[in-house]
């Protein structure tokens, strides 16, 4: 059980670049959490992290690998966390969540280039060495993220004025 959560139901298993496809299979499972709402959608996202912990430890419990790329729990995690502002955001306007899809793309590649950059506090998460900094990197990568499309959500807005 472990093991499929910590690959996401075995997505991590697909190659090249696993993280992204874990990225790309959280887009699905983010729109349908959000129909429950943006309070239901920050909940789930909340409980991901513990959840993805425990599955990280017992699915690199004696490996030498900390983090082995088929491990994509953490980029759910991560690009959930990008995807915030667009739930709260829809439910603000009272539009429904696919209609912000240009934020969608944006949370997307936001977060894949700050969980492959990995500046500052993502990298220093990313050191740990560990089933938290496995998880931790991809928290913060997704707060970046979450920063850069309210960002850029606000230069949108700006721009229609």
């Amino acid at each position: 059980m472990a093991r499929a959560v910590a690959t996401v139901g075995y997505v991590g298993l697909m190659r090249p670049a696993p993280g992204t496809w874990g990225s790309v299979a959280a887009l699905p499972l983010a729109w349908a959490a959000m129909q429950a709402g943006p309070v239901a959608f920050t909940v789930l996202t909340i409980l991901i992290l513990p959840l993805g912990w425990w599955a990280t430890m017992v699915a690199t419990r004696g490996a030498a690998d900390h983090d082995p790329g088929e491990i994509v729990i953490d980029e759910v995690l991560g690009q959930w966390i990008a995807l915030l502002p667009l739930a709260w955001g829809a439910a603000r306007a009272g539009v429904p969540v696919e209609a912000l899809w240009p934020g969608w793309i944006a949370a997307l590649l936001l977060f894949r280039l700050f969980d492959i950059w990995k500046p500052g506090p993502v990298g220093w998460m990313d050191r740990r060495h560990d089933a938290a900094g496995v998880m931790l990197d991809d928290a913060v990568a997704g707060v970046f993220a979450a920063i850069g499309v309210i960002g850029l959500a606000a230069l949108a807005h700006g721009a229609m004025m």
